[in-house]
């Protein structure tokens, strides 16, 4: 498994687990990133931070740190 921070830009990928802790792994819930859901990888900024992505229809930014903490197939 790979992490959402090496999906490249136009791609899809979908969230196979978690690997954040506590207020973090609330916090990437919250914002809609569970498991089973598909995410686009819509644009990521020229030193990689932070990435926009598409969920559930609507465009979310992620830091490095969130990103590798979301495990994608």
């Amino acid at each position: 498994m790979k992490t959402l921070k090496e999906v490249a830009v136009g791609e899809k990928a979908i969230v196979k687990r978690l690997t954040g802790e506590g207020a973090l792994k609330r916090r990437i819930m919250d914002m809609g990133v569970t498991k089973g859901v598909e995410i686009y990888v819509r644009k990521v900024a020229p030193l990689g931070d932070p990435m926009e992505v598409t969920v559930r229809g609507y465009e979310l930014s992620l830091r490095k740190g969130e990103a590798e903490s979301i495990l994608v197939e």
